[in-house]
Parts: structure tokens; C-alpha cells; sequence
């Protein structure tokens, strides 16, 4: 009471303005609550298809302005979440259609021959041995596709252990191509090697070093098959080595190419429907390099050249020189 002393010094008119400036700005600030209060219970009903939404509000008030700020950043997050689940559903719903595809035309095919070979007696046993290589082959193919399902989802989940240690990356380049090499023959590719003599050494795990080269290479002459070409080469400095895969086929458009490291994201898409894949190498490749603290990109101009580039923090490691015999 000592601090108001001076208001009963007021006359009584002021007195009435300032308590009606006071009923009104209360009476607002009623208004206000209760809109948010309405528009609160809106955005959270059942029934509410989330998007972006914002409270707007006229105040004077700098606690209320906060709340508001505070209010819209929720639902800004909660817009991003609704739409991030969507994309999710949307590439599982695709994935699970890929995977089908890619399980039932392999099985059809092992179903079909198992079926020649259990019907027809008359078989010689060349046809014989010549089915049961597709079917094992077939087979095979069943394997390496749920084998990659099962690898993306513990990249994913992070329990997928990758012990590092220092990789020479030229020599896993040239281990990689040589396995290749037979195939690229057959199919009349040019093959054009950049790879220094000495070590690239990189941090980094060989087993998985190795299946990003194995599943970039691959792609390579799947897709690039029209080119008739494939490159590999490998350049060093101080700082970093940057591995490139080079090849010449049909490409990828550039309003595809920032989804093709995209979970279940499938090349036939972009560059040739002919192909059927489950869209996980590529992504793989760039779980498998982030987690080896390296980056992968993607540069295409359709029918001239395609490069996948890898880039790895270079190791200053150097191995031990071999002890001398006495």
C-alpha cells in the first residue's frame, strides 16, 4: 500500500481512465487467450491434417509476444514431422512394392524351372545341369537382395559395426576393377584407370570400402552399358583423396539426381526402365561412406558422362618399414 500512496492524490477522473485502460487491456488479453486457446484445440484434433499453421496475434504484451514465437516454432516442427512421416510412409509403401517385385520375379523364374525339371523326365542331363544353374543363380540373386534390406536397416539403426583402420584406397580401387574386368570384356567396354602408384592411405574399414566400390561399379556398367565406357580414378592431396567413377551411358536427369541416394529410390526411374531394382545400393553407398566420414556426390549431364565421387579425409598414416634379415 505504501508504494500507491500517490493514486488516492489522483483525481477521480483519471482514476476512471486508467481503471478502464485497464479492464480493456485485460479484456483483450482474454480475447487473445482464448483464440490461442481455440485455435490450439483445432490443430489438435484427431481429425486435423497437419500443415503450416500460426497463431496470429496482435499484442503489446512482450510475455504474450514470446508465447506466441514459442507456440509457432511447435507447430513449425510439428508441420516438418507430419510431413517427414509422410515422405517415410510413401517410400516404405514404394519399398515394399519393390521388394516384391524384385523377390517374385527371381522366385517365378526358380518356380518355373523346378517345375520343368520335376515334369519332364525326358530331360537330358546337359538341359538338366544348364536349368539348375539358372535356378542356382537365381537363387543367388534372392540372397543378395534380402542380404541388402537386412545391411541398409542396421546402417540405419546403427548397429552395424565398422572397425577402421588405415586403407591403402588405390590399391582397393585396383583390387575392386580386376574382379570386374572379365565382365567388361565380354560386354566390349573401354576401361580407362587413373590410380597412382603410391599409397592413398584413408581411415576407414576395407569391408565396406569395398562394397561402396563393388555397388558404384556395378551401376556403372549396369546403367552405363549404352557408353560402352567406365572410368576409375583416384586423386590425393594433403587434406582429402576423391575417388571417381566415370561412365558415359544415358545418365541421370537433373531433377532426379538429388534423389538417387534416396532410400528405396530406384535408378529404372531416371535412367532406364528396363532395369528393376530395389533402389538400396546407392543408398548403402552413401550410409557406408558418411559413416567412414566421407561424402559421396552425383554429377550427370544424360549421354555424355555420369561420375560418382567419393571423398575421404586422407590418413597421415605411415606403414612401418620392413626389418632387414641378418
Amino acid at each position: 500500500m505504501g508504494e500507491l500512496w500517490w493514486i488516492g492524490l489522483l483525481p477521480a477522473g483519471i482514476l476512471l481512465v486508467l481503471y478502464i485502460g485497464e479492464k480493456l487491456r485485460v479484456r483483450k488479453l482474454r480475447r487473445d487467450l482464448a483464440y490461442m486457446n481455440e485455435k490450439l484445440l483445432a490443430f489438435t484434433a484427431p481429425e486435423h491434417i497437419p500443415g503450416r499453421e500460426r497463431l496470429l496475434v496482435v499484442t503489446g504484451e512482450p510475455e504474450l509476444r514470446e508465447l506466441l514465437q514459442n507456440i509457432n516454432l511447435l507447430l513449425d516442427r510439428a508441420a516438418e514431422s507430419a510431413s517427414g512421416y509422410a515422405r517415410t510412409e510413401r517410400a516404405m509403401r514404394r519399398m515394399l512394392s519393390n521388394v516384391s517385385h524384385d523377390l517374385k520375379t527371381p522366385l517365378t523364374v526358380v518356380m518355373g524351372y523346378a517345375e520343368v525339371l520335376e515334369r519332364s523326365p525326358e530331360l537330358t542331363d546337359t538341359e538338366r545341369r544348364d536349368m539348375l544353374g539358372k535356378v542356382y543363380r537365381k537363387t543367388v540373386e534372392v540372397h543378395e537382395r534380402i542380404n541388402a534390406f537386412f545391411d541398409l536397416s542396421k546402417l540405419e539403426s546403427d548397429d552395424y559395426d565398422l572397425p577402421l583402420s588405415p586403407i591403402d584406397a588405390a590399391e582397393a580401387c585396383r583390387q575392386r576393377i580386376l574382379g570386374y574386368f572379365d565382365l567388361l570384356a565380354d560386354r566390349g567396354f573401354e576401361v580407362e584407370l587413373d590410380l597412382p602408384e603410391q599409397p592413398a592411405w584413408i581411415y576407414a574399414n576395407a569391408d565396406a570400402l569395398h562394397r561402396i566400390l563393388d555397388n558404384l561399379l556395378s551401376n556403372a556398367i549396369r546403367y552405363g552399358s549404352d557408353g560402352g565406357y567406365l572410368g576409375l580414378r583416384l586423386t590425393r592431396s594433403e587434406s582429402s583423396v576423391t575417388i571417381e567413377v566415370i561412365d558415359r551411358g544415358k545418365g541421370i536427369p537433373a531433377s532426379e539426381q538429388l534423389r538417387v541416394f534416396e532410400r528405396m529410390y530406384t535408378l529404372d526411374d531416371s535412367r532406364n526402365r528396363g532395369f528393376q531394382g530395389s533402389g538400396l545400393g546407392l543408398a548403402i553407398v552413401k550410409r557406408l561412406t558418411e559413416r567412414l566420414e566421407g561424402t559421396v556426390t552425383l554429377t550427370s549431364e544424360p549421354g555424355i558422362r555420369t561420375c560418382f565421387t567419393l571423398i575421404f579425409p586422407a590418413s597421415s598414416y605411415v606403414p612401418p618399414t620392413p626389418a632387414h634379415g641378418t
